[in-house]
Protein backbone atom coordinates (compact mmCIF):
# COMPACT_ATOMS: atom_id res chain seq x y z
CA UNK A 1 0.00 0.00 0.00
CA UNK A 2 1.43 3.51 -0.53
CA UNK A 3 0.74 6.21 1.72
CA UNK A 4 0.56 9.72 1.06
CA UNK A 5 2.62 10.11 5.00
CA UNK A 6 4.62 8.11 6.77
CA UNK A 7 1.84 8.69 10.06
CA UNK A 8 -1.34 7.44 7.71
CA UNK A 9 0.56 3.87 8.27
CA UNK A 10 -0.75 3.54 11.64
CA UNK A 11 -2.29 0.27 11.97
CA UNK A 12 -2.17 -3.00 11.01
CA UNK A 13 1.10 -4.23 12.44
CA UNK A 14 2.66 -7.23 12.91
CA UNK A 15 0.82 -10.67 14.65
CA UNK A 16 3.44 -12.79 15.34
CA UNK A 17 3.63 -16.22 17.25
CA UNK A 18 6.42 -16.39 19.61
CA UNK A 19 8.21 -19.86 21.18
CA UNK A 20 8.80 -19.12 24.40
CA UNK A 21 10.95 -21.97 26.37
CA UNK A 22 8.52 -23.02 29.54
CA UNK A 23 5.74 -21.96 27.58
CA UNK A 24 5.39 -24.58 24.75
CA UNK A 25 1.87 -25.55 26.31
CA UNK A 26 0.13 -23.12 25.27
CA UNK A 27 -0.08 -21.40 21.11
CA UNK A 28 1.23 -17.66 22.14
CA UNK A 29 1.27 -14.84 19.74
CA UNK A 30 1.99 -10.88 20.27
CA UNK A 31 0.86 -7.87 18.49
CA UNK A 32 4.13 -5.75 17.24
CA UNK A 33 2.70 -2.18 17.82
CA UNK A 34 6.23 -1.38 17.85
CA UNK A 35 5.79 -1.12 14.29
CA UNK A 36 3.72 1.78 14.16
CA UNK A 37 5.44 4.95 12.75
CA UNK A 38 6.67 6.75 15.98
CA UNK A 39 6.89 3.53 17.73
CA UNK A 40 3.98 2.26 19.89
CA UNK A 41 1.05 1.35 20.24
CA UNK A 42 -0.07 5.18 21.11
CA UNK A 43 -0.25 6.47 17.23
CA UNK A 44 -3.70 4.98 17.39
CA UNK A 45 -4.77 7.07 19.87
CA UNK A 46 -3.40 10.30 18.85
CA UNK A 47 -4.49 9.71 15.03
CA UNK A 48 -7.94 8.69 15.83
CA UNK A 49 -8.55 11.42 19.02
CA UNK A 50 -6.96 14.49 16.76
CA UNK A 51 -8.82 13.16 13.99
CA UNK A 52 -12.27 12.97 16.03
CA UNK A 53 -12.22 16.14 17.57
CA UNK A 54 -11.06 18.36 14.59
CA UNK A 55 -14.56 16.51 12.84
CA UNK A 56 -16.68 17.43 15.94
CA UNK A 57 -15.85 20.94 15.86
CA UNK A 58 -14.22 20.36 19.59
CA UNK A 59 -11.33 22.25 18.44
CA UNK A 60 -9.85 24.65 15.62
CA UNK A 61 -6.25 25.31 14.27
CA UNK A 62 -5.58 28.05 16.68
CA UNK A 63 -6.53 25.44 20.21
CA UNK A 64 -3.70 24.87 22.16
CA UNK A 65 -3.91 20.81 22.79
CA UNK A 66 -2.60 19.65 26.30
CA UNK A 67 -1.58 16.69 27.69
CA UNK A 68 0.58 15.13 30.34
CA UNK A 69 2.98 12.42 29.28
CA UNK A 70 6.73 12.07 29.55
CA UNK A 71 6.50 8.83 26.80
CA UNK A 72 5.19 7.02 23.98
CA UNK A 73 1.70 9.43 23.95
CA UNK A 74 3.77 12.30 24.02
CA UNK A 75 6.07 11.40 21.04
CA UNK A 76 2.77 10.66 19.35
CA UNK A 77 0.99 13.41 19.75
CA UNK A 78 3.46 16.08 19.25
CA UNK A 79 4.18 14.20 15.83
CA UNK A 80 0.23 13.84 14.87
CA UNK A 81 -0.17 17.53 16.04
CA UNK A 82 2.62 18.85 13.72
CA UNK A 83 1.08 16.91 10.56
CA UNK A 84 -2.50 18.60 10.83
CA UNK A 85 -0.77 21.99 12.31
CA UNK A 86 -1.94 22.10 15.93
CA UNK A 87 -0.14 24.01 18.84
CA UNK A 88 0.68 20.94 21.31
CA UNK A 89 1.67 21.59 25.01
CA UNK A 90 3.69 18.51 26.48
CA UNK A 91 3.95 18.26 30.61
CA UNK A 92 6.70 16.05 31.17
CA UNK A 93 8.84 15.28 34.02
CA UNK A 94 12.36 14.72 35.27
CA UNK A 95 11.84 10.83 34.81
CA UNK A 96 11.75 11.34 31.16
CA UNK A 97 14.52 9.64 29.09
CA UNK A 98 16.68 12.21 27.33
CA UNK A 99 15.59 10.57 23.88
CA UNK A 100 11.85 10.93 24.34
CA UNK A 101 12.80 14.45 25.88
CA UNK A 102 14.54 15.51 23.00
CA UNK A 103 11.30 13.93 20.64
CA UNK A 104 9.25 15.82 22.03
CA UNK A 105 10.98 19.24 22.26
CA UNK A 106 11.32 19.18 18.65
CA UNK A 107 8.17 18.28 17.62
CA UNK A 108 5.52 20.47 20.03
CA UNK A 109 4.66 23.95 20.46
CA UNK A 110 5.36 24.28 23.83
CA UNK A 111 7.06 21.73 27.06
CA UNK A 112 6.79 22.31 30.31
CA UNK A 113 8.73 20.04 32.88
CA UNK A 114 7.62 18.84 36.55
CA UNK A 115 10.33 18.56 39.09
CA UNK A 116 8.18 18.45 42.36
CA UNK A 117 7.57 14.82 43.59
CA UNK A 118 3.81 14.25 44.29
CA UNK A 119 2.48 13.10 47.51
CA UNK A 120 2.33 9.22 45.37
CA UNK A 121 6.30 9.59 45.30
CA UNK A 122 5.93 9.95 41.71
CA UNK A 123 5.33 13.37 39.35
CA UNK A 124 2.27 12.35 37.44
CA UNK A 125 -0.64 14.12 39.97
CA UNK A 126 1.35 17.27 39.76
CA UNK A 127 1.80 16.83 35.88
CA UNK A 128 -2.51 16.74 36.16
CA UNK A 129 -2.50 19.53 38.11
CA UNK A 130 -0.21 21.82 35.84
CA UNK A 131 -2.92 20.82 33.16
CA UNK A 132 -5.86 21.80 35.01
CA UNK A 133 -3.79 25.29 36.01
CA UNK A 134 -2.99 25.72 32.05
CA UNK A 135 -6.70 24.95 30.96
CA UNK A 136 -8.16 27.91 33.42
CA UNK A 137 -6.01 30.25 31.87
CA UNK A 138 -5.80 29.28 28.34
CA UNK A 139 -9.08 29.93 26.27
CA UNK A 140 -8.89 27.74 23.48
CA UNK A 141 -7.20 25.17 24.83
CA UNK A 142 -8.23 21.22 24.95
CA UNK A 143 -6.86 18.31 27.37
CA UNK A 144 -6.54 15.06 25.78
CA UNK A 145 -6.48 13.11 28.98
CA UNK A 146 -6.12 9.70 27.97
CA UNK A 147 -6.92 8.68 31.71
CA UNK A 148 -10.48 9.96 31.20
CA UNK A 149 -11.29 10.45 27.59
CA UNK A 150 -13.92 7.82 25.57
CA UNK A 151 -12.40 8.54 22.35
CA UNK A 152 -9.28 6.97 23.60
CA UNK A 153 -11.24 3.99 24.13
CA UNK A 154 -12.74 4.04 20.87
CA UNK A 155 -9.59 4.28 19.20
CA UNK A 156 -8.33 0.92 20.17
CA UNK A 157 -12.39 -0.54 20.38
CA UNK A 158 -12.20 0.58 16.18
CA UNK A 159 -8.32 -0.64 15.05
CA UNK A 160 -6.40 -2.55 17.67
CA UNK A 161 -9.45 -4.63 19.06
CA UNK A 162 -10.90 -5.10 15.66
CA UNK A 163 -7.46 -6.44 14.15
CA UNK A 164 -6.85 -8.93 16.69
CA UNK A 165 -10.46 -10.73 16.65
CA UNK A 166 -9.85 -10.79 12.64
CA UNK A 167 -6.36 -12.28 12.89
CA UNK A 168 -7.54 -14.89 15.60
CA UNK A 169 -11.39 -15.65 15.77
CA UNK A 170 -10.55 -17.85 19.05
CA UNK A 171 -8.79 -16.46 21.47
CA UNK A 172 -8.66 -18.09 25.14
CA UNK A 173 -6.48 -15.25 26.86
CA UNK A 174 -5.40 -12.00 26.03
CA UNK A 175 -3.09 -9.90 28.12
CA UNK A 176 -2.84 -6.30 28.29
CA UNK A 177 -0.61 -4.00 30.30
CA UNK A 178 -2.80 -1.40 31.96
CA UNK A 179 -1.10 2.64 32.68
CA UNK A 180 -3.35 4.89 31.41
CA UNK A 181 -6.14 2.51 30.66
CA UNK A 182 -7.67 3.06 27.04
CA UNK A 183 -5.95 0.11 25.45
CA UNK A 184 -7.21 -2.20 28.19
CA UNK A 185 -10.50 -0.48 27.85
CA UNK A 186 -10.77 -0.69 24.07
CA UNK A 187 -9.79 -3.91 23.07
CA UNK A 188 -11.44 -6.03 25.81
CA UNK A 189 -14.91 -4.26 24.64
CA UNK A 190 -14.32 -5.47 21.34
CA UNK A 191 -12.42 -8.91 22.37
CA UNK A 192 -16.14 -9.64 24.66
CA UNK A 193 -18.50 -8.28 22.11
CA UNK A 194 -16.50 -10.74 19.41
CA UNK A 195 -15.87 -13.70 21.71
CA UNK A 196 -17.40 -13.38 25.19
CA UNK A 197 -15.85 -15.83 26.81
CA UNK A 198 -11.97 -15.04 26.39
CA UNK A 199 -10.51 -14.04 29.31
CA UNK A 200 -8.91 -10.62 29.51
CA UNK A 201 -6.11 -10.58 31.86
CA UNK A 202 -4.92 -7.31 33.13
CA UNK A 203 -1.47 -6.62 33.96
CA UNK A 204 -0.02 -4.18 36.20
CA UNK A 205 3.25 -3.78 37.72
CA UNK A 206 4.63 -3.73 41.65
CA UNK A 207 4.22 0.12 42.64
CA UNK A 208 1.50 0.59 40.68
CA UNK A 209 -1.95 1.76 42.72
CA UNK A 210 -4.27 1.13 39.73
CA UNK A 211 -5.72 -2.20 41.50
CA UNK A 212 -4.74 -0.95 44.71
CA UNK A 213 -2.01 -1.63 45.36
CA UNK A 214 0.55 0.32 47.64
CA UNK A 215 2.63 2.96 45.54
CA UNK A 216 6.16 2.99 45.40
CA UNK A 217 8.89 4.34 43.42
CA UNK A 218 8.27 2.75 39.86
CA UNK A 219 11.18 2.68 37.29
CA UNK A 220 9.84 1.52 33.93
CA UNK A 221 7.19 3.84 32.00
CA UNK A 222 4.26 2.51 30.40
CA UNK A 223 2.94 0.63 32.79
CA UNK A 224 1.11 0.90 36.19
CA UNK A 225 0.09 3.94 37.55
CA UNK A 226 0.02 6.71 40.55
CA UNK A 227 -3.77 7.57 39.86
CA UNK A 228 -6.94 5.18 38.80
CA UNK A 229 -7.66 5.58 35.86
CA UNK A 230 -11.22 6.96 35.43
CA UNK A 231 -11.59 5.21 31.91
CA UNK A 232 -11.57 1.80 33.44
CA UNK A 233 -14.28 1.60 34.61
CA UNK A 234 -15.85 0.54 31.07
CA UNK A 235 -13.61 -1.48 30.88
CA UNK A 236 -14.45 -5.89 30.99
CA UNK A 237 -11.47 -7.26 33.35
CA UNK A 238 -11.87 -11.12 34.32
CA UNK A 239 -8.19 -11.30 36.15
CA UNK A 240 -5.43 -9.12 37.39
CA UNK A 241 -1.38 -10.52 37.32
CA UNK A 242 0.58 -7.88 39.06
CA UNK A 243 4.39 -8.81 38.43
CA UNK A 244 7.25 -6.92 39.57
CA UNK A 245 9.89 -4.41 37.69
CA UNK A 246 12.74 -6.76 37.72
CA UNK A 247 10.91 -9.88 36.54
CA UNK A 248 9.82 -7.56 33.12
CA UNK A 249 13.59 -5.99 32.84
CA UNK A 250 15.20 -10.11 32.93
CA UNK A 251 12.30 -10.98 30.01
CA UNK A 252 13.64 -7.87 28.17
CA UNK A 253 17.20 -8.95 28.19
CA UNK A 254 16.27 -12.41 27.51
CA UNK A 255 14.32 -11.72 24.45
CA UNK A 256 17.15 -9.93 23.04
CA UNK A 257 20.01 -13.05 23.86
CA UNK A 258 17.65 -15.38 22.40
CA UNK A 259 14.83 -14.03 20.04
CA UNK A 260 17.61 -10.63 18.51
CA UNK A 261 14.11 -8.66 19.47
CA UNK A 262 14.47 -5.86 21.65
CA UNK A 263 10.91 -5.24 23.35
CA UNK A 264 9.96 -2.41 25.41
CA UNK A 265 9.21 -2.78 29.64
CA UNK A 266 5.51 -3.08 29.31
CA UNK A 267 6.13 -5.78 26.97
CA UNK A 268 8.07 -7.87 29.32
CA UNK A 269 6.16 -7.21 31.68
CA UNK A 270 3.27 -9.03 30.28
CA UNK A 271 5.45 -11.79 29.05
CA UNK A 272 6.34 -11.92 33.10
CA UNK A 273 2.55 -12.24 33.77
CA UNK A 274 1.81 -14.92 31.27
CA UNK A 275 5.31 -17.40 32.71
CA UNK A 276 3.50 -16.48 35.97
CA UNK A 277 -0.14 -17.66 35.30
CA UNK A 278 0.83 -20.33 33.42
CA UNK A 279 3.56 -21.91 34.91
CA UNK A 280 1.55 -24.47 37.16
CA UNK A 281 -1.46 -24.83 34.52
CA UNK A 282 -1.91 -28.16 32.59
CA UNK A 283 -3.90 -28.28 29.29
CA UNK A 284 -5.72 -31.13 27.22
CA UNK A 285 -5.48 -28.77 24.45
CA UNK A 286 -3.22 -25.76 24.29
CA UNK A 287 -4.94 -22.82 25.02
CA UNK A 288 -4.68 -19.41 22.59
CA UNK A 289 -2.77 -16.41 24.00
CA UNK A 290 -2.36 -13.63 22.68
CA UNK A 291 -0.77 -10.46 23.92
CA UNK A 292 0.65 -6.85 23.22
CA UNK A 293 4.19 -5.37 22.65
CA UNK A 294 3.10 -2.11 23.37
CA UNK A 295 6.58 -0.26 22.00
CA UNK A 296 9.73 -0.61 20.64
CA UNK A 297 12.63 -2.00 23.27
CA UNK A 298 15.12 1.30 21.33
CA UNK A 299 13.18 3.80 24.01
CA UNK A 300 14.70 1.41 26.61
CA UNK A 301 18.30 1.58 25.78
CA UNK A 302 19.77 3.62 28.78
CA UNK A 303 17.37 2.00 30.96
CA UNK A 304 16.79 -1.61 30.81
CA UNK A 305 19.27 -2.81 28.26
CA UNK A 306 21.75 -0.59 30.17
CA UNK A 307 23.99 -3.17 32.49
CA UNK A 308 25.05 -0.19 34.67
CA UNK A 309 21.33 1.06 35.26
CA UNK A 310 19.45 -2.44 35.76
CA UNK A 311 22.70 -3.03 38.53
CA UNK A 312 22.28 0.33 40.11
CA UNK A 313 18.33 0.44 40.59
CA UNK A 314 17.81 -3.63 40.38
CA UNK A 315 21.14 -5.39 41.48
CA UNK A 316 20.82 -7.44 38.17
Amino acid sequence: MVYNDFLDSVGNTPLIKLKLQGLGHINLFAKLEGCNPTGSVKDRAAQFILSKILETGEIDKETLIIESSSGNFGISLSSYCKKLGLKFCCIIDKNISPANETMIDNLSYQVIKITELDENGGYLLNRIRKVKRLLAKTPNAYWVNQYGNPYNAMAYYNTLGSEICNAIPKIDYIFIGVSSGGTITGVSQKIKELSPETKVMAVDTEGSVIFGGKPKKRYIPGIGSSMVPCILKDSKIDEIVTVSEKAAIEVCRSFVKNHSLFIGGSSGSVIAAIYSYFKDKKFDVPPTVVTIFADQGSRYLSTIYNKDWCKEKFNI
